[in-house]
């Protein structure tokens, strides 16, 4: 079973909607995926996502009520195929926990849409409700991208 894990600072906005997006990608497809999300930060842990975040989910027919926040972990690097940083600082700290053994794939988020090289999933924590559809947007696009290019073309139904 292909595996995918997606970290961000705190593991309440960003990667809890990644981890929704995938998992909707993954029904779409007919698929059984192991699909979790992690922080790199330790100060949210087993809190549930942000209000926000709940409510952009819920406006896609998503419940994001059961995902709870934890911390990413060495054995991650035995558990998922993919790790998946939302920006640039969670993908240096990826990088450097990896273990030299691990067959892991390391990635940035944005790298799977064309033209988004190198850019970060933007951090909606602090700023307006707006914020929060744009990550959704993202994270969104990403995962169908990734999808493709790990999981080969979505059934046409």
């Amino acid at each position: 079973m292909t595996s995918f894990l997606f970290v961000c600072t705190g593991n309440i906005c960003r990667s809890p909607l990644a981890e929704l997006a995938m998992r909707r990608e993954a029904k779409r497809r007919g698929l059984t995926l192991d699909i979790d999300s992690a922080a790199t930060g330790s100060w949210n842990l087993g809190e549930a996502p942000d209000p926000r975040t709940c409510r952009v989910a819920s406006d896609q027919g998503l419940d994001a009520s059961m995902l709870r926040a934890r911390l990413v972990t060495k054995d991650d690097f035995n558990r998922f195929d993919h790790i998946i940083a939302l920006d640039r600082s969670h993908l240096a700290i990826l990088t450097r926990m990896k273990p030299s053994q691990s067959k892991t794939h390391v990635s940035l988020m944005l790298d799977h849409i064309p033209n988004r090289t190198g850019q970060d999933v933007i951090d909606p924590y602090y700023g307006s409700d707006a914020g929060f559809m744009t990550t959704w947007q993202d994270v969104e696009a990403a995962c169908a991208a990734l999808a493709q290019t790990t999981l080969g073309p979505r059934p046409q139904n």
